[in-house]
């Protein structure tokens, strides 16, 4: 089962640098959810900090970010504390939300097949459904046009 733009989200909870997240414990607020491959690579950490340096514009819009990827909890912190993140970061090494949101692909790097995480971000409105997703997000840019669409969202 995987999530559908324009569909309720199912409620899930996961382990993050704050304490475990619901979905449904965030109710009335939108919801920013990035999926990134790995803590302290060089795209992952461009986007990471993008989202950092426009966070008070997501809040102000009335949105919670947080970023998952399949990383421990302690590289998680590392990766946190590193670039001042103000927002939480989702563990999820067995890759039940991963699943949910259908973001890991079959990739190739350095000329070698691996699954892996495919960069994507979703935005979910306050009343808990999927109101937009990108898929095979390049990092240049993003963060503003998904600001953009979680400001249009009422």
């Amino acid at each position: 089962m995987s999530v559908t733009v324009g569909r309720k989200v199912p409620d899930f909870s996961a382990a993050s640098t704050g304490g475990e997240v619901r979905l449904s414990s965030l109710k009335g607020r939108k919801l920013v959810l990035f999926f990134y491959p790995k803590d302290h690579t060089p795209g992952c950490t461009a986007e990471a900090g993008e989202f950092r340096d426009h966070h008070p514009a997501f809040v102000a819009a009335g949105a919670v970010v947080l970023g998952a990827s399949r990383d421990s909890m302690k590289s998680h912190d590392g990766f946190k504390a590193k670039l001042g993140l103000p927002y939480e970061l989702i563990s999820d090494p067995d890759e039940t939300l991963c699943e949910l949101f259908g973001v890991m692909k079959q990739k190739t790097m350095y000329g070698k097949q691996v699954r892996g995480i495919e960069r994507s971000t979703f935005v979910i409105d306050a009343a808990g459904k999927l109101a937009h997703e990108w898929r095979g997000v390049k990092v240049p840019a993003h963060v503003s046009e998904v600001l953009e669409v979680v400001r249009s969202i009422s």
